[in-house]
């Protein structure tokens, strides 16, 4: 009998101490593990401990960035698809691809890492100028992307200075470019639909300082106007100025619309270096981008 107790006491001094020690540092430890869980990031995903209840993160998104030109070359291009490549990884919300050609533009199956259409949720083309020069297969595969697959594409700037010759485009864009006016300066602006994500952060009154253009070819009734020029502070008294303004002074500048069962989005904004430093303007375009995704509704 005193061989037993003697067994049971050099075994159970250890185990006693282990547990007082778990029993001490327990709550050390919760606290611990609460400050050391997953973090939402701004603008992204909401996150859900591992292991706890409610909805999982929503999957990552791909964006296709795109900075060809054939007709006149944007210097801020660079900085442009920074700031998506950027917008993405702040997020969370998308990976990027950053291309200089139009190569993917297409369903034909890549070889190796590439990618093509179906990879991505949307498209951004940033200041892409000039006749994009695509094959049949190409143009319709763009169409098809976002008429058929629902897909979404944000155009910036001088990318509806594109394209002339391709009807389709142009009623997939909503309008093309006619000419920039005023040039480079600091617009005075109207925020139409306050309510559209890419608006909400924006008075309904503002003056932003970069080159706004005047577009051809758009009209109420097949767009959404986000932004608009206010005509009633636009300097009319050049000649030059009035001949190449629209006649009735109803200078969209952002607009939003639907191509089938996809999303487009456009905004002039994009010409200078600085617009792309602008917080307004980085979280409009972010804004823009999650909406043609189809992760926000507008």
């Amino acid at each position: 009998m005193a061989s037993k107790f003697k067994s049971f006491s050099v075994f159970s001094i250890p185990v006693l101490c282990a547990l007082m020690l778990l029993w001490t540092l327990g709550p050390l430890l919760q606290s611990e593990a609460q400050a050391q869980a997953p973090q939402a990031k701004p603008g992204g995903p909401a996150a859900v401990p591992g292991g706890r209840g409610g909805p999982a993160p929503a999957p990552k998104k791909h964006l296709l960035v795109i900075g060809m030109t054939r007709g006149y070359h944007h210097g801020s291009t660079s900085n442009g698809l920074a700031m998506f490549w950027n917008l993405g990884k702040e997020s969370g919300v998308w990976d990027t691809e950053i291309r200089t050609d139009m190569e993917w533009i297409t369903y034909k199956q890549p070889g190796s890492e590439a990618h093509s259409l179906p990879f991505f949720d949307a498209v951004a083309f940033v200041n892409c100028t000039g006749d994009w020069g695509l094959d049949e297969e190409q143009k319709q595969a763009l169409l098809r992307f976002v008429r058929d697959d629902g897909k979404g594409i944000v155009l910036v700037h001088a990318s509806i200075d594109a394209n002339y010759n391709w009807p389709e485009f142009g009623e997939m864009a909503g309008g093309w470019f006619n000419a920039h006016p005023w040039n480079t300066f600091d617009a005075p602006v109207i925020v139409e639909d306050q309510s559209f994500p890419a608006m909400q952060h924006f008075p309904k009154r503002l003056r932003l300082y970069d080159e706004m253009y005047s577009a051809k070819g758009w009209s109420r009734d097949k767009v959404n106007v986000l932004m608009r020029l206010d005509e009633t502070k636009l300097d009319y008294s050049n000649p030059q100025v009035a001949k190449r303004a629209r006649a009735d002074k109803d200078e969209a500048i952002a607009w939003a619309k639907m191509y089938g069962k996809g999303r487009v989005f456009y905004a002039s904004l994009g010409h200078t270096k600085e617009a792309w430093e602008d917080p307004d303007v980085r979280k409009m375009y972010l804004e823009g981008v999650k909406w043609a995704m189809g992760r926000t509704e507008g």
